[in-house]
């Protein structure tokens, strides 16, 4: 099985086994996190590769981590992921690099960014109370919330309110990375 099915596999699986945990059906778990109950079929019968922003929505509604979803194997008190392990998703000028995550005590995840010029990723609104970090390696970001836009340059960080939606965004000429921490509260949301 190469990576992309393992993946593939492992998110059928694991997104399967979150919602029955917590007793939800399809529907329920498609008006929770506003993603179609046909996607969510194909994503449980492993016939899909969602996107990033799918597996946030998803993630968030049923309380956990992206990093949880692709998980293909259980969290050992201590875990080195090799750089060939870290799972890795696309899209346009986007390169996304989920390096670690974690659920416990809180949910963490540690991203590695790149956007070509011209490219951008809107980012879903989290839970209440997430936060997100971020810390420009090269290029310059422009991460706008709540409609205002900040410009963030190499050496430079920033921290912000994650659950509204926001957008990273490539301005310039030269390719942006970014590491990216995001830090939600563990509790999962009264419905």
């Amino acid at each position: 099985m190469d990576d992309t099915a393992a993946i593939t596999a492992a998110i059928a699986t694991n997104v399967r086994a979150q919602r029955t945990h917590r007793g939800l059906t399809l529907d329920a778990l498609a008006t929770r996190s506003g993603v179609s109950k046909g996607m969510l079929v194909q994503i449980e019968q492993g016939r899909t590769n969602p996107s990033v922003s799918t597996l946030t929505r998803v993630a968030s509604a049923l309380g956990t981590t992206v990093a949880k979803l692709v998980e293909v194997s259980d969290v050992p008190t201590v875990r080195v992921v090799r750089r060939q392990d870290v799972m890795t998703f696309t899209h346009g000028g986007s390169v996304a690099r989920l390096l670690v995550g974690a659920d416990q005590p809180m949910i963490l995840e540690l991203w590695d960014w790149r956007l070509a010029p011209g490219s951008h990723h809107d980012g879903d609104a989290h839970p209440p109370g997430t936060r997100e970090m971020l810390a420009v390696l090269e290029g310059e970001l422009t991460l706008t919330v709540y409609g205002r836009s900040h410009a963030v340059g190499p050496g430079d960080a920033v921290m912000f309110t994650a659950d509204r939606p926001h957008r990273y965004a490539n301005e310039g000429a030269a390719e942006l990375r970014f590491v990216m921490t995001v830090v939600e509260p563990r509790e999962l949301p009264d419905h």
